[in-house]
């Protein structure tokens, strides 16, 4: 076999890194963290010293500057324990990076010493209320006040709300669609910056998810990231990452419940027998794990694409997205209905995983969205 369709040493040794830190920090702990919607800040720390906080920002900005494969490897790993963990962990990684990537010298030092060890965590606020799949039809308007800007607005559905540092907005300075969106930092103790009430979820009960409200809120201008107008496009530069962070969640989602399928349906007696010893279920768990691996496959090589800015990283990012987030909760729904009414049960991981999934297919774009940008693609060439 070639050394094309294998992980590096290094890779590897990622890998077993973030497995073993799931396995010590993440996994016992996370059907708590789930019942008592407990947001484990302690445990980013102890990530972030890993590095896991700057997967993919710049040695030079302190971030430990690996490649999107190794960050989607870091992902899944954690999933394997809590996706709503690993996810939160990916929504830091792009906030963090887009300052680095797009941020002058004087924001960069200002923020990114606090962020890539996590010591502060970041959100990042793209959508509102009236504005999902459409994102460039955003409202929250920031206009010039001397050497301020007044922020004014809503954003919805954001992790962290309330609770992290720093919030990585994109604001409209401008009447033009897209064009007329720009990227600012807004500190948590902003006079003028207020949080929703937590919102009550089917899952990611343990990554807290509000509103955030701008009312007069009087940003500095030296928090713009880049240059007035070029948020939209840093929004949409950063949701590659997310796709495929997103998408490798739902692999360790998948692999964790694969896994406890196997593991339970060598145990389970019906018949006389141990229900592995069905036709049926060896083919379920076939096609369960063939599923999982070709969605594996293709969201590590569009993972290669991104780190390598290939010309088509942004469809391959979408159609890796669309198919590890649909195939990882049909595996975990199937995993369910291999553990029988056990897998309804809270005793066992399965129906977290199956509720923390769910979400994966809408957020970071859904996966309609995922098919226009790909139909789209395929009809420019």
């Amino acid at each position: 076999m070639t050394d094309q369709f294998q992980l590096t040493d290094d890779q590897l040794a990622i890998q077993d890194m973030a497995r073993k830190f799931t396995a010590d920090r993440i996994t016992p702990f996370a059907a708590e963290w789930d019942e008592t919607h407990h947001y484990p800040v302690d445990v980013w720390k102890a990530a972030g010293e890993l590095g896991f906080g700057a997967i993919y920002v710049a040695e030079e900005s302190g971030g430990i500057g690996l490649g999107r494969l190794e960050a989607a490897l870091i992902m899944e790993a954690m999933a394997y324990g809590c996706p709503a963990t690993s996810a939160y962990v990916s929504i830091h990684n792009m906030a963090t990076w887009m300052i680095d990537r797009f941020g002058g010298a004087e924001i960069k030092a200002r923020f990114l010493p606090q962020l890539v060890g996590m010591e502060k965590i970041a959100s990042y606020c793209l959508t509102e209320p009236g504005s999902g799949s459409d994102a460039a039809a955003l409202k929250t308007t920031a206009k010039k006040d001397g050497d301020h800007y007044v922020l004014n607005g809503t954003k919805q559905f954001i992790s962290g709300a309330g609770y992290n540092d720093v919030y990585v907005c994109m604001v409209r300075t401008g009447e033009e669609k897209s064009k007329g969106i720009s990227c600012l930092v807004v500190e948590k103790d902003t006079p003028g910056l207020s949080f929703g009430a937590p919102e009550k979820k089917l899952g990611w009960n343990a990554s807290p998810t509000a509103q955030v409200i701008f009312e007069d809120c009087r940003v500095p201008v030296e928090n713009l990231v880049g240059a007035e107008g070029d948020g939209f496009r840093f929004a949409m530069a950063g949701l590659d990452g997310g796709r495929l962070n997103i998408g490798a969640c739902s692999l360790g989602g998948a692999q964790r419940c694969l896994d406890e399928a196997i593991a339970y349906t060598k145990d389970r007696q019906q018949f006389g027998q141990p229900i592995a010893d069905f036709q049926n279920t060896q083919f379920m768990l076939a096609d369960m794990a063939t599923d999982l691996e070709a969605s594996r496959a293709l969201l590590y090589l569009a993972a290669a694409k991104v780190t390598a800015n290939a010309p088509d990283k942004s469809r391959f990012s979408a159609m890796a997205k669309r198919l590890a987030t649909d195939n990882g909760s049909k595996i975990v729904n199937d995993a369910l209905q291999l553990f029988g009414g056990y897998g309804y049960l809270k005793d066992y991981p399965i129906e977290r995983f199956w509720r923390d999934l769910r979400v994966h297919s809408i957020l970071e774009g859904t996966n309609q969205v995922m098919r226009m940008i790909v139909g789209r693609d395929l009809l420019r060439q």
